[in-house]
């Protein structure tokens, strides 16, 4: 088994198929999104192949170490991840063809109109090993 990372993205990612924006959505769109959320994820969790899954808040800010004292603490001017990154799952799965399987399934939440979203996922594999360094 190995681990993936499906990354849902705000911007960045080429655009849906449908491009509303979600706060644009009505309330049931909304709901029937979240739905097929967690049914996804309760069908992988019966198989074993469910690990976690988040939404992420739009709020963050950047924070960096700068040595003694308070730490620097910026809302910009550079890209964030709060303006780029939605939310995540993590699935085991056997195999890498599977990941991307249930990333084009996931792709498929239906957003306005309660037509599928069909965005882009980011498919991410976990770092199993240190990677060597040869000389």
């Amino acid at each position: 088994m190995a681990k993936y990372l499906l990354l849902k993205h705000y911007r960045g990612a080429p655009a849906s198929v449908n491009d509303i924006p979600m706060d644009r959505w009505t309330p049931e769109e909304v709901s029937a999104h979240v739905q097929y959320m967690q049914d996804f994820a309760a069908r992988l969790e019966a198989s074993g192949e469910f690990v976690d899954s988040q939404a992420l808040s739009p709020e963050g800010v950047f924070v960096r170490s700068d040595g003694e004292g308070r730490p620097p603490v910026t809302d910009g001017p550079f890209a964030e991840t709060k303006d780029l990154i939605a939310g995540w799952m993590v699935i085991d799965v056997e195999s890498h063809e599977r990941a991307l399987e249930l990333a084009a399934e996931l792709s498929a939440a239906p957003g306005a109109g309660g037509e599928p979203v069909r965005e882009w996922l980011e498919v991410r594999p976990f770092l199993t090993a240190a990677p060597s360094v040869t000389e």
